[in-house]
C-alpha cells in the first residue's frame, strides 16, 4: 500500500513538472519556476499568487508552498529573482528537511577525533550514526570562549596561540561568514550536511539559496548545538586539549597523547585545520609521510559595498530594501598561474587571523545580514611548491615556511603591530605610493606601504595584471576607493598528509585517518564536513562496524 502511494505521488510530480495541464480532482505536488521582481519575491503571498497562475491551479487549493531554489539574476537591468517553488495542492506539506536520528553510544567502541572544526564535528556526528563513540579533542576553547579571546586580540593585540580566529570550536569557518557553497558535490551528500546544520538551528534558507551562508553571528549557536548532540549521545568533547603525539605500535596508530600527558585510545581522525603548523612539524620530525601542497597567496581587497552594488546591479541608485548585498567572482590566468577572488564577503569585515605573535594575516567575515558598509574578498595568486626557491623553501614544509616568512614580513611592514600593510588599488597597479589610505572595516588600522616591496614580485606583479583585467570586465571595479590589505596567506593547507584513496587511511599508518582542510583534502565548510563524514565511515569500516 505504501509502495503504491509513493509511486502515485512520484508520477504526479513527474507529470506535473513536465508541463501537464493542472486540471485535477486529487491531491498533487507541483514544482514551478518563477522570475519575479525582488519586491514580489520577498512577499510570500505575491509569490504564491504568481506560482498559482504559472501552475494554472486555483489559489484556494494551494495548501502549502516551499522555496526549493532562489538566486539573483544581476545580468538583467533591473535585476530579477529566479525561483523554483514547490506547491502542495490539497496535499499535506512534507517536512522541510529529513532529521537524522542519533543513537546512544556511551558504552560503544571509541574513535579519537582531533580538531573541532567542520571536519571533526561532522566526523563525530557520523561516528554516532555508525554506533561509535567520538572522543573529540580540541586545542582551543569552546565557541563562546573564543569570542572573548578574539575580542581581546582586537583590543590588546595579544594573540592567544590556542584560541583565536583559526583555533577553537568550529575551526576557522566559525568566524568567517559561514559560507556553505561548494562544488564538491561528488564527495558526498551535500543535502544531508545542510539538513544537519538546519537540525541544529541554521535557517532553512540555506537549503535553497544559490550561495548559502549562515553568518558569523549565528554559526556559533549552531556549533554549540552540534556539541550538545555529541554529548547527549554519549560522546566526549575536551577543550584546551592539544594533541602532541600519536601512540603507535607495529605500524598502527592506536591513540594520542596530549600536551598535559593524558592518553586517549582508539583509531584517530586527524582534523586539525590548515593552521596547525606544530602538527605538521611533528609529522615531519616523526617521518610520517606528508608532502608540500599548492595553495594561493595574496591580499584582502576591500571596496565600499555601495560601489559593488552599483557595479553588479548596474544601477546608480542604492540596491534598495529587497536586493541582497551584491557579490562578485573574478578569475583569470597570468603567466600560467590562476589569479582569482576567494571567500568574498559582501557587507563584511576584514579581520586579523594570525595564530602567533609576530605574524600579520588577514581574513574576511560577515554576519547573516551582510549589512556592513564594506565588501571584501581574498585576491590571491596560485602558488605551487616549485615556484619557490628550493634552497630556502624546499622540502615537505617548504610552502609552510614561505607562509611564515611572508607573514613575518607583513608584520614588520605594518610597524610590528596589529596594523596591516595596505595600498590603494589603482596606486598598486601603477606602482605608485598612496598618499593616504581610505577608511576600512579592519579595526586595528591600516599602515601605508608599497605592497610591491612587501609581497614577492611573482605574487604582486600577477595581482597587478589581474586587477587591470578585472577592471576591464567590471567598469569602476579598479578604483582608488578600494584598498589592498596584506596578507591573505591561509587559503588552504600548505601540506598534504598522504592517505589511501580507497580507505582514507594514512598510506603508512593503519588507524590514522588524515581529514579535512588541514590534511589537504577539503576547502571550505561543506567540503570539510563531507570529508569528515567519509573518514568517519572509513574508521567505522576499519573497526568492523
Amino acid at each position: 500500500m505504501k509502495r503504491s502511494l509513493r509511486i502515485r505521488r512520484m508520477n504526479q510530480v513527474l507529470a506535473l513538472t513536465s508541463g501537464a495541464a493542472a486540471q485535477y480532482n486529487d491531491a498533487m505536488i507541483k514544482d514551478v519556476s518563477l522570475r519575479l521582481s525582488p519586491e514580489a519575491a520577498s512577499n510570500s503571498m505575491a509569490t504564491k499568487e504568481a506560482a498559482a497562475k504559472q501552475a494554472n491551479v486555483p489559489l484556494k487549493d494551494i495548501t502549502g508552498m516551499r522555496t526549493i531554489r532562489r538566486s539573483v539574476d544581476a545580468r538583467r537591468n533591473p535585476p530579477v529573482i529566479d525561483m523554483q517553488v514547490r506547491l502542495f495542492c490539497n496535499e499535506e506539506e512534507s517536512n522541510v528537511f529529513e532529521k537524522t536520528e542519533y543513537p546512544q553510544v556511551k558504552d560503544k567502541k571509541q574513535v579519537i577525533v582531533v580538531g573541532a572544526g567542520p571536519a571533526g564535528l561532522f566526523a563525530s556526528l557520523q561516528l554516532i550514526e555508525k554506533g561509535l563513540k567520538p572522543i573529540l579533542l580540541e586545542r582551543g576553547g569552546d565557541v563562546h570562549a573564543r569570542k572573548k579571546d578574539i575580542a581581546s586580540l582586537i583590543r590588546t593585540g595579544e594573540v592567544n596561540e590556542e584560541s583565536n580566529y583559526s583555533f577553537g570550536e568550529g575551526g576557522a569557518g566559525a568566524f568567517s561568514d559561514g559560507k556553505l557553497y561548494t562544488r564538491a558535490t561528488k564527495r558526498g551528500d551535500v543535502g544531508k550536511v545542510l539538513s544537519q546544520f538546519c537540525q541544529h538551528g541554521a535557517s532553512t534558507e540555506i537549503l535553497y539559496d544559490a550561495h548559502p551562508h549562515i553568518g558569523t553571528d549565528r554559526l556559533p549557536q549552531v556549533i554549540e548545538q552540534i556539541r550538545k548532540t555529541i554529548l547527549s549521545c554519549g560522546g566526549e568533547v575536551h577543550f584546551s586539549t592539544k594533541v602532541v603525539k600519536f601512540l603507535q605500535k607495529e605500524g598502527t596508530v592506536n591513540g594520542v597523547v596530549t600536551q598535559d600527558g593524558k592518553e586517549f585510545f582508539g583509531p584517530v581522525i586527524l582534523a586539525t585545520g590548515h593552521s596547525a603548523r606544530d602538527m605538521y612539524e611533528y609529522l615531519e620530525e616523526s617521518g610520517i609521510a606528508i608532502e608540500a601542497k599548492a595553495l594561493a597567496v595574496g591580499v584582502r581587497l576591500e571596496h565600499p559595498q555601495t560601489m559593488i552594488d552599483k557595479i553588479q546591479y548596474k544601477r546608480e541608485e542604492s540596491r534598495g530594501p529587497y536586493l541582497p548585498a551584491a557579490e562578485y567572482s573574478f578569475v583569470t590566468q597570468v603567466e600560467n598561474r590562476g589569479v582569482y577572488s576567494f571567500c568574498m564577503c559582501p557587507g563584511g569585515f576584514v579581520i586579523p587571523a594570525m595564530t602567533k605573535a609576530g605574524q600579520m594575516v588577514v581574513n574576511g567575515m560577515s554576519t547573516s545580514g551582510r549589512d556592513g558598509a564594506y565588501a571584501n574578498s581574498g585576491m590571491v595568486v596560485e602558488l605551487h611548491p616549485e615556484d619557490l626557491p628550493q634552497d630556502q623553501f624546499g622540502g615537505n614544509l617548504g610552502v609552510m615556511r614561505f607562509q611564515e616568512a611572508l607573514e613575518a614580513r607583513c608584520f614588520k611592514a605594518g610597524g610590528s603591530s596589529m596594523k596591516a600593510p595596505s595600498q590603494r588599488m589603482v596606486d598598486f597597479v601603477n606602482h605608485r605610493t598612496s598618499k593616504d589610505l581610505p577608511s576600512s572595516s579592519y579595526i586595528p588600522g591600516l599602515a601605508n606601504a608599497d605592497l610591491h616591496h612587501v609581497l614577492p614580485s611573482f605574487i604582486s606583479e600577477r595581482l597587478a595584471q589581474a586587477f587591470s583585467v578585472f577592471g576591464r570586465k567590471a567598469h569602476k571595479f579598479l578604483t582608488n576607493e578600494a584598498v589592498l590589505i596584506a596578507a591573505e596567506t591561509r587559503t588552504s593547507s600548505p601540506v598534504r598528509i598522504l592517505r589511501d584513496k580507497e580507505t582514507n587511511m594514512h598510506v603508512e599508518l593503519a588507524g590514522l585517518f588524515p581529514c579535512g582542510e588541514g590534511a589537504g583534502y577539503a576547502g571550505g565548510i561543506v567540503s570539510a564536513a563531507l570529508d569528515g563524514i567519509n573518514c568517519a565511515k572509513s574508521a567505522a569500516e576499519y573497526l568492523g562496524c
